[in-house]
């Protein structure tokens, strides 16, 4: 049986997965969008916006790039 991990608001998956919800729909885009831009699988990007998700730097890289900004653009929280 999987542990469940309680996450709170100032977690930083949890505001993290938040700016990027915030940045993707400033462009209009749904997840699968940035999933095919990224080359990230949708799931794994519904997990990184929920904050469930420990994200990597290179993915942090992937999803910058597939926005046109710069990684540090995914932090301003």
């Amino acid at each position: 049986m999987a542990r469940q991990i309680k996450i709170g608001k100032k977690d930083p998956r949890v505001l993290f997965g938040s700016r990027l919800v915030e940045l993707r729909k400033a462009r209009e885009w749904s997840q699968e969008h940035l999933a095919l831009e990224s080359g990230l699988a949708r799931s794994y990007l519904g997990g990184v916006e929920r904050g469930q998700r420990n994200i990597a730097i290179v993915n942090i890289c992937r999803l910058a790039d597939a926005l046109g900004i710069e990684p540090s653009e995914l932090l301003r929280f």
